[in-house]
Formats: structure tokens, C-alpha cells, sequence
């Protein structure tokens, strides 16, 4: 299998191992641990993941917190509109994914008198828009506290169901703090507070801010993984996670998307920014020593992360071994930690 190919990334799921709803409690769920020192497996719960983390080995979380990020309306002649906010890309254009056919100058109306005026259709897809609320402009800051009340908890499309009032809860970290990430950074759900509490007393523990975009979901459509054009998300590396990461210490990265960020600053030195590195088997990782994450799905950039730690074979094996062992896969699915 070349690791460089899309198809190596290929991998066929049951249709009933997509979790569509959390484990409860958080902390309840199947952990997978993979030792890359001599290539073993051990099945457990999430619980206990303490036992398993190396003792000097400190933490890095992400603390972002989704938006109510989907909304529905209306187009000028009546008919209804579906719109998901991907990120913000200056003080008052975002750019958000609409389904619908749709046009430049065209003016959506939603409740709370929120007005969007389509400015531009990208190619990729997406479209750069204005909000407005009794004919004043918005900026993101003031459009998140209206989503608040309007938007929709933006659930992954392989959730094959309706948001409801727990996702609101469910799909959020414990420690979740800066608006802005239309995805959660899925590993970071398993944390209970009680767990979490234990944890960061026993591992020094520092946060960064990376805010998921729904380019997150976008496949590889390329044959060859480079040729893929890699999304770029909004992060914030604060001071006292600066330091962590110049330290010796070796690093835990609590999910991708603090993986990502890491690494993006290992390789640029600039704290804040897009990232948009594309991690793979031959593009590793030089400062994050361990990751928890998630399942992920076939051909994601995601699953080509996770096989730039332990090479694209042993990610095909440990797949297959979660897969003949039923674990539950994506973002309310179950944890793999590799050390």
C-alpha cells in the first residue's frame, strides 16, 4: 500500500458502529491504546486513561467552543434556505456553506430580523456573506450572540438525526471557552469535569484555541494525498502554552486539531494565524509525542494524521481491530490514545 495514495486510506464501516448518540457518562466509552514501543493494543474504558498516559508527559486541550452555527430562513421568493457558518474572514464577511440555489446580491432573511446578503460564490463551494440586523452590520463577535438564540447545533452530516437540547451540552468539551468552531474537536468530549479535574492534577495541562471548520469533514478527493488542497482554520497559541511547548516535556496533544496547531507553530513559529498544515506518513509530527483522538472517517486528512504517528499498516490494523471489536466511530463515537 503507497502511503502517498487516497485509496490506501480506504476503509469500510457497518452502518451501525456510526455513533449517533454520546456515551453517557462521557467517561464510559471504549478507549483503544496503542504502545508504538512494541506495537500492542490494549482495550479499556475511558475512565481509566490516567493508567495509561506516560507519567512526565504534559497536556495541550483545545478550547473552543461551537456555535450555534446552522440556521434556516428564507430566499426572497418564499422558499426555504439552509445555511451552516464555516469561519469568519474579516471583521464582517464569513464565509458559510448554503444549501440552495443561490445568487450574488441575493438577501436571506431569518428570525430575530437577521438579514444575509450574498457578496460572493467561491469555487470551492462556499459563499463569502454579510449579516445584518435592523440594517446594521454585524461583526462575528454580534452575529454568534443572535446565532445564540436562532442557530442550530451544527451536528456532523453522518449524524443522521435532528440537533436537539442535549447536543447543546453533549457536543461541547468541559473545558469548551472561545466562540467560533463550527465542529467540536471530538477527543476532548470523553472528559468528564470530575475526570478532567483528576487529570490536571496529576499533568501539567495548558490550553490553545483552534477553531474548527467544516472543512474539517471534506474528503480527499485527489488520487495523491498531497495534491489535496488542505483547509485553513483561525488558532490562537496563548503564552503559557508557548512555553509548554518550548519545554522538553513530552507533549500530549487532547485531539487533531491541537495536534495541528502545534505543529503549524513548530514549523512557522507564528502563535497565531490559519493553519493548514496537512500532517501525514511523510509529513510526522516533530514536537507532539502522543495523541488521543477519535475514529475517523475513510479517506479524511484525519485518519492520514493518525497514520503520520504510527505509519499507514499499523493504522490500517488498529482500524480493523476497533472495527472487529465494535467500537463506535467519529465524533460521538469512541477513543484511541497512542503512547
Amino acid at each position: 500500500m503507497d502511503p502517498l495514495k487516497t485509496e490506501s486510506y480506504d476503509y469500510t464501516l457497518p452502518q451501525e458502529l456510526i455513533a449517533t448518540i454520546p456515551a453517557s457518562p462521557r467517561d464510559s466509552c471504549k478507549l483503544l491504546v496503542f504502545n508504538r514501543v512494541d506495537q500492542s493494543i490494549t482495550h479499556t474504558v475511558f475512565s481509566k486513561i490516567d493508567s495509561y498516559l506516560p507519567k512526565d508527559c504534559a497536556i495541550l486541550c483545545n478550547d473552543t467552543k461551537v456555535i450555534k452555527a446552522r440556521i434556516f430562513g428564507k430566499k426572497p421568493t418564499g422558499g426555504k434556505v439552509e445555511l451552516l457558518i464555516n469561519k469568519p474572514l474579516n471583521f464582517t464577511e464569513v464565509s458559510c456553506l448554503i444549501r440552495g440555489k443561490i445568487h450574488v446580491g441575493m438577501e436571506l432573511t431569518f428570525d430575530e430580523s437577521l438579514l444575509a446578503e450574498v457578496k460572493e460564490l467561491k469555487e470551492d463551494g462556499s459563499r463569502i456573506v454579510v449579516f445584518s440586523q435592523d440594517e446594521k452590520t454585524l461583526s462575528f463577535e454580534e452575529l454568534i450572540l443572535v446565532l445564540d438564540k436562532i442557530g442550530h447545533i451544527p451536528l456532523p452530516p453522518y449524524i443522521d438525526r435532528e440537533d436537539n437540547k442535549d447536543d447543546e451540552d453533549e457536543y461541547q468539551s468541559v473545558f469548551s471557552q472561545n466562540a467560533g468552531a463550527v465542529a467540536a474537536p471530538t477527543a476532548s468530549l470523553h472528559f468528564t469535569p470530575e475526570l478532567f479535574e483528576d487529570i490536571k492534577s496529576k499533568h501539567q495541562t495548558e490550553f490553545l484555541t483552534l477553531h474548527v471548520g467544516a472543512g474539517t469533514f471534506k474528503p480527499v478527493e485527489a488520487d495523491i494525498i498531497t495534491d489535496h488542497p488542505m483547509h485553513s482554520e483561525y488558532y490562537h497559541i496563548p503564552a503559557s502554552a508557548l512555553e509548554l511547548i518550548a519545554s522538553k516535556k513530552p507533549l500530549l496533544a487532547i485531539g487533531t486539531t491541537v495536534t495541528r496547531t502545534v505543529e503549524f507553530f513548530a514549523r512557522t513559529q507564528k502563535s497565531e494565524g490559519e493553519a493548514n498544515l496537512f500532517l501525514h506518513p511523510n509529513n510526522p509530527p516533530v514536537r507532539i509525542n502522543h495523541l488521543l483522538t477519535n475514529f475517523h472517517l475513510p479517506k479524511s486528512t484525519l485518519l492520514m494524521l493518525v497514520a503520520s504517528f504510527v505509519g499507514l499498516e499499523q493504522s490500517q490494523k488498529i482500524y480493523q481491530e476497533a472495527i472487529e471489536k465494535k467500537y463506535r466511530f467519529f465524533s460521538y463515537g469512541d477513543a484511541m490514545l497512542i503512547i
